[in-house]
């Protein structure tokens, strides 16, 4: 039986966790000779007291939701996908392949309809960005998927360790992406190491265009699009599959117990390769916002460490969609809040990694320095 009940498990631990750390980043500040109160009203201000603060946070929020869902489902198999940085920048390689509609390459390697240079292939003119949407969310998925697939069958099939893969992994992404973007994928006579702009049918309605009417411009410069409610769909998608699929049921099972999934007739490698097949989708999925809705092109570094704070929103989110969803809200305030504070203050943005590091710190390695008080707490109040 659970001394604890649920909702402190969800709610009470982790906000108890973001006090603990409010108050030390406050005494960090107040080392460095600025005032705490005032850094936070700041951050307020910039990220929460405008609509243009707003697209901001929910901008980076929406990143973090893509990349805390694919560490979740991942966890619920008691998997640590740590490769969700490289997933994500697969997804932006898939996303710019189908946005740009052109599906073939001038490679030395290719074989060549003619002497004009032209190779074997077919493009697309995209009608509408709803399309497009739709098959760019497919393409970053099934590439960040496939990019997950590899990690999955050696842990499956050879018993490596996820975690040295995953990790490995990103390196290779990293590596696979910059050859494309001075290669097949850079634009003739352009020096720079990106993809040519993205068609204007496949470009997505920002939030400045689906909520401004008249004179009155909201969301005026920010980034927020419509992948936004994308995420949210995810969310609510991951939700229903964790628990109200029988899919989902073997998952958790083979999280909890190996042994006894096994002892169930739940084929472990399947739980493996599925699992980590929806993790690494839902990592590539992160690339229509960054990639198609944002930039609008293929550039190094879309994916700006995105993959990496999806741990910390999983762990302080719990595993639990609606918990992401909550923690990614908390981290694109602070993504946002520290670089108005950076702006406008002499306190360095590389204090809000800091505030992050002490988040982590507390909602993961620190857990139980919170849990078990409360634990002994409600204990006695049963008792009682």
């Amino acid at each position: 039986m659970d001394v604890m009940p649920k909702w402190a498990d969800v709610v009470l631990i982790p906000l108890i966790s973001i006090l603990l750390a409010a108050i030390l980043s406050a005494l960090v500040i107040l080392a460095i000779g600025e005032n705490p109160w005032e850094a936070l009203k700041l951050m307020v201000s910039g990220a929460l007291g405008s609509t243009y603060g707003w697209g901001y946070t929910l901008y980076y929020a929406t990143n973090f939701i893509f990349t805390g869902l694919a560490v979740s489902i991942a966890f619920h198999a008691r998997l640590f996908n740590i490769g969700g940085e490289g997933q994500a920048l697969l997804g932006g390689l898939g996303v710019a392949f189908i946005c740009l509609g052109n599906f073939y390459f001038c490679l030395d390697w290719l074989p060549r309809v003619s002497d004009t240079g032209v190779c074997y292939g077919f493009s697309i003119a995209w009608p509408h960005w709803t399309i497009a949407l739709v098959a760019a969310t497919l393409g970053a998925a099934l590439f960040g998927a496939a990019w997950a697939a590899i990690p999955a069958y050696l842990q499956a099939k050879r018993g490596s360790h996820i975690v040295i893969t995953t990790i490995m992994f990103n390196f290779i992404a990293a590596a696979l992406l910059n050859y494309f973007l001075i290669g097949a994928l850079k634009v003739p006579g352009s020096m720079e190491p990106a993809s040519a702009k993205f068609p204007e049918a496949t470009h997505l309605p920002s939030f400045q265009d689906m909520f401004s009417f008249g004179e009155a411009a909201l969301f005026r410069g920010a980034p927020a699009n419509i992948t936004f409610f994308v995420a949210v769909a995810a969310c609510l998608a991951l939700w229903a599959l964790i628990w109200r699929t029988r899919l989902g049921f073997e998952i958790r099972s083979f999280g909890q117990s190996e042994s006894a999934a096994k002892y169930a007739g739940i084929n472990s490698t399947k739980i493996i390769m599925i699992a980590m097949l929806i993790s690494g989708a839902l990592a590539g999925m992160m690339a229509i916002n960054n990639v198609q809705g944002e930039a609008e092109r293929l550039v190094l570094n879309a994916v700006e460490g995105a993959g990496f704070i999806g741990i910390a929103v999983a762990l302080m989110g719990r595993s639990h969609p609606f918990g992401v969803f909550l923690a990614a809200l908390l981290f694109g305030f602070l993504y946002q809040g520290g670089a108005e504070l950076a702006l406008w203050t002499s306190i360095p943005r590389e204090l809000i990694i800091v505030i992050q590091a002490l988040v982590i710190l507390f909602t993961g390695a620190l857990d139980n320095m919170v849990r078990m008080p409360l634990e002994r707490l409600f204990l006695k109040m049963r008792r009682a």
